[in-house]
């Protein structure tokens, strides 16, 4: 469904055969939108701008949309839109459950891989946009019809669960006891146990060995672990309103058994040759070849990730893959997904990307670190911001200010500044959509909704127009979201929301008003309150009726 700009845009670019590049005008006396594509135009044909827009505006045909157009100044062509096409389409998208979200017509398989937390270890500052923004491309793509299969991609295998389960087996620790925070100190334990006694390093090897080969007895305590981490993890999840769960989990052992296979057919195909030992695949462009396994016969992350992107286009037939992670690692994914293309696991047809994203940094503008210089766990990030507001508007505060900037870039994370309820933040959209409660609450309370409050039937004031004209671009904008993988455009587009509907409020009383204009305000404020009301949950930010 295309939004009104859009559909005029298409109209205009018919008969002008340009781009008209409309813009908001400058003023309500000015219509809506304004383009210039005249003056554009007379200077390719060496005629007189205003002789255009004329030959333009009488070859339209908007008599469906828009009153008669106007040329203003040099060549400037105006548009208003029809009061009562811009009251319908906000009515009809009222009725819409999805808040005129448009469906698509092409629905696809996408797999978006993101968190990635690692097995015994706490979640940390690094996961929490990856977590973030999965979860938002999730919730986008899934609200147009699209199947979306999230891949958590736990780190569930590797050699530190030999020094986890030996110093499991010399502490004779019961795993029943056991909590995530408990299982990150082992780990450091046996760390340090690894690194001060060769003896231990030995037996850790050795029970690497063990459990590759599926022993019972190490198979049972590795996935005790597992287990343990994933009920940490589920917590956090839980704590930041993110889809999450079990089902979604498909860590790096889940491509063992697949990597032989993945490295037996690239070297017979000539692919991957034999370089010092290992086995390589070198690439046009790439400083360092892909390690398909190493000269000690393991497999590391390259090979891991070209299993997986088998997996995820045999098995879970996807259209399209996502990979969420820091934007350090984009030199690896363009390595692994060229060979991937090159061996034919990955079709011309599949639109694979991965979204880089930049650092959380600190007040001070560097890295978050603990004071000793350690890792801040994401649960300590929570509680710093819950110490500022409830853990509803912290988590919107956080959230908001993680996808309101560019992806690429770096961010700050200020707890105090991403609370507060005037700006552009989380919370401040949280008090507009409120605000939009509370006033549809009095005016029940009052008696003052009528059973036509849902219809928009006058839109005489400028701010009225401006609101409406707004909330009709919701579905245009989430379509550009889904597109592009832009979750700030959204963000910028809410807060746009919320402050027209501020100006609106202002300029045009509502429960004082009267009769059909009471009526259509209310809705006006309806139609605000579910456009806020969708967009938060897009970007996984929940509504209150209440602050």
């Amino acid at each position: 469904m295309s939004s009104l700009p859009s559909l005029l845009s298409q109209r205009v670019q018919a008969v002008a055969g340009a781009d008209p590049e409309l813009r908001p005008a400058t003023k309500p006396q000015f219509g809506h939108f304004q383009s210039n594509v005249a003056l554009r135009l007379a200077k390719q044909e060496g005629a007189k701008p205003r002789d255009v827009a004329q030959r333009i505006v009488d070859a339209l045909d908007l008599d469906d949309l828009c009153e008669t157009p106007e040329i203003a100044g040099p060549g400037f062509i105006n548009f208003r839109l029809r009061s009562d096409v811009l009251a319908r389409t906000v009515s009809d998208q009222l009725a819409d459950p999805k808040a005129g979200i448009a469906q698509t017509t092409e629905p696809k398989r996408i797999v978006i891989d993101y968190s990635s937390p690692n097995v015994a270890k706490q979640m940390h500052v690094g996961h929490l946009r990856s977590t973030i923004i999965g979860d938002c491309f999730r919730r986008v793509l899934s609200a147009q019809g699209h199947t979306v299969i999230a891949q958590n991609h736990i780190g569930d295998w590797g050699r530190q669960f030999g020094m986890l389960i030996e110093q499991i087996n010399d502490e004779k620790l019961d795993l029943d006891t056991l909590d995530l925070p408990g299982a990150e100190a082992l780990y450091r334990r046996a760390n340090a146990h690894l690194n001060e006694d060769e003896a231990f390093a030995e037996r850790a090897r050795e029970r690497v060995v063990k459990l590759q080969s599926g022993d019972p007895e190490t198979k049972a305590q590795w996935q005790q672990l597992i287990s343990i981490s994933l009920a940490g993890f589920n917590r956090t999840y839980r704590r930041m309103n993110v889809l999450l769960s079990d089902k979604d989990v498909a860590g790096e052992s889940t491509y063992n058994d697949m990597l032989a296979a993945v490295a037996d057919d690239l070297e017979s195909r000539g692919i991957a040759v034999h370089d010092s030992g290992a086995l390589v695949v070198f690439v046009d462009g790439f400083d360092a070849p892909a390690i398909i396994r190493n000269s000690a016969g393991g497999y590391g992350y390259d090979a891991t990730d070209l299993a997986a992107i088998r997996h995820r286009i045999d098995d879970l037939d996807a259209d399209r893959i996502v990979y969420v992670t820091d934007a350090r690692q984009a030199n690896h994914f363009k390595l692994v997904f060229s060979i991937a293309r090159r061996a034919g696991y990955l079709p011309d047809d599949v639109q694979v990307q991965h979204v880089g994203f930049g650092m959380v940094l600190g007040p001070g503008g560097t890295p978050i670190k603990t004071r000793d210089g350690g890792t801040v766990t994401l649960e300590s990030l929570l509680d710093e911001a819950e110490e500022h507001a409830s853990p509803q508007i912290a988590l919107a505060a956080i959230k908001y200010a993680d996808l309101s900037n560019s992806l690429q870039k770096d961010y700050v994370f200020d707890a105090e500044r991403m609370t507060q309820t005037t700006g552009d933040t989380g919370p401040y959209l949280q008090y507009a959509h409120s605000r939009c409660a509370g006033i549809l609450r009095e005016a029940a309370a009052r008696s003052l909704v009528s059973s036509d409050a849902t219809t928009i039937t006058v839109l005489d004031e400028p701010a009225e127009q401006e609101l409406a004209l707004w909330l009709t671009r919701f579905g245009e904008m989430v379509q550009v979201v889904a597109d592009e993988l832009t979750p700030h455009k959204l963000c910028t587009y809410l807060f746009e929301l919320a402050t027209k509907f501020s100006a609106f409020y202002e300029k045009c009383p509502v429960l004082k008003s009267d009769g059909d204009v009471r009526s259509s305000r209310l809705a006006l404020v309806a139609a605000t309150k579910q456009v806020l009301a969708t967009g938060l949950d897009l970007l996984g930010i929940i509504a209150p009726d209440r602050m």
